[in-house]
């Protein structure tokens, strides 16, 4: 090796100019064919694709020498080569090892590290710090009481849900029970509007067969106040009913209101009952039982229902217009001696049923002049007709929309009597 530096450093120093001498060549090629001869001496040890360079060895196995024992050679000793030639030396001895592992067994010990190595992250995984453990046992805790809680809450969802059940079929019977109450309460109403519509054809069919039997128009006989020659047969009426007193009319309008009179021995009789003596709510026109029926006092009260259908005395309603008074200021009552009462309206107005409306005697002339001035004060309109004392009124009386304890009453003043029929 020693030469082999010599030759290196002696090329080194040689002149690297063109002028140089060519005698160092030789030295070049032979240190060069010196390496060759010396790299072909040497045995070529070839191993197969995808083994291990290194002789193997089986897994933990060591070449086992003594302790401190080394591979020595004495100092300074080295092999002489001639010049320009490299000394070849016995390759190195090497400590045998086993022959290289099978693919296999590289696989099995590749396996085994990996199985080891998982189990070491398993232990370490369960290794859990004491403040880990404590802090998983308090969220088992945690856990454990949502657990029951959410049961207690499923308990109480549960009694809600059956509590909810019970309150729906007690509200389904109760709702049963409120159905079935209206139902029979609809039936009921049913029948009872039934009855009342059946009542008013009832009442209206009867009073219109009255009206053929006993009222006649003739022509020929026509007045001038009323133009038709109106006339009541009452030996019919009586034959139908004896307490017939008389016959009131209104003409033009409210021509609706064209009935018999009657008189009974009370004033609740006729509420309810019709002037053929048939029970219906249209009841009958009747004269108040303190009064004389040839309407000579200085009151006489007439009573009508105020009927939905338009029938009785419901028109009377009609008068609280000034403008209807106007065009219709009069009615008529026909007695049984075949005089023809006209009376002149000349108070219209709503009282209470315990007003002195409905006073029918007076002390004196002074009581009966204040009692004329009491019913032009309670009048809703004035009319502008006198009444004196000398005079005789009558008050057609019916019910209002208001309340039970008002009346709707008209007030006419007898102002001419004549005989119509003998």
């Amino acid at each position: 090796m020693k030469e082999d530096e010599k030759i290196r450093d002696k090329n080194r120093r040689a002149p690297q100019s063109g002028g140089g001498s060519r005698e160092d060549v030789p030295h070049r090629t032979s240190i060069k064919a010196a390496r060759e001869a010396q790299h072909s001496h040497r045995p070529k040890t070839t191993q197969p694709a995808g083994e291990a360079k290194k002789a193997s060895r089986p897994a933990g196995e060591r070449v086992n020498r003594p302790a401190g024992e080394r591979a020595t050679r004495p100092t300074g000793e080295r092999a002489s080569r001639p010049a320009g030639e490299r000394a070849s030396r016995p390759t190195r001895e090497r400590a045998t090892r086993p022959a290289a592992r099978t693919a296999g067994q590289t696989e099995e010990g590749r396996t085994t590290r990996q199985t080891a190595e998982q189990k070491n992250e398993e232990r370490k995984q369960t290794r859990i710090h004491p403040e880990r453990e404590t802090k998983s046992r308090s969220i088992h805790q945690k856990a454990d009481s949502h657990g029951k809680k959410a049961e207690k809450k499923s308990g109480k969802k549960s009694g809600k849900k059956a509590d909810e059940k019970k309150g729906k079929k007690k509200s389904n019977l109760i709702f049963n029970i409120i159905l079935v109450v209206a139902i029979i309460v609809f039936c009921v109403s049913a029948f009872q509007l039934f009855n009342i519509f059946k009542g008013y054809h009832e009442g209206r069919s009867e009073y219109d067969k009255v009206r053929k039997l006993a009222v006649t128009t003739d022509k020929k006989k026509a007045d001038k106040e009323t133009g038709d020659g109106f006339q009541v047969n009452f030996e019919e009426l009586l034959k139908m009913n004896p307490d017939t007193i008389g016959w009131i009319r209104f003409t033009p309008e409210p021509a609706q209101i064209n009935y018999p009179i009657v008189q009974g021995q009370d004033n609740e009789k006729y509420l309810k009952t019709t002037f053929t003596a048939n029970e219906n709510t249209l009841g009958a026109i009747f004269l108040n039982v303190d009064n004389l029926s040839d309407y000579s006092d200085k009151n006489s009260i007439i009573y009508g229902h105020r009927m939905k259908d338009g029938s009785m005395f419901r028109h009377l309603q009609d008068y609280d217009s000034k403008s209807f008074w106007e065009k219709n200021p009069y009615f008529y009552i026909y007695t049984l001696d075949g005089r023809k009462l006209t009376y002149h309206i000349y108070s219209v107005g709503q009282v209470e049923d315990t007003s002195d409306t409905y006073l029918t005697s007076f002390e004196s002339e002074e009581a009966y002049q204040s009692f004329l001035d009491m019913t032009k004060e309670v009048a809703m309109y004035d009319t502008g007709v006198e009444v004196t004392t000398e005079d005789k009124i009558v008050t057609l009386s019916t019910c209002t929309s208001a309340s039970d304890e008002h009346r709707f009453v008209v007030r006419g003043v007898l102002e001419k009597e004549e005989q119509v029929k003998k």
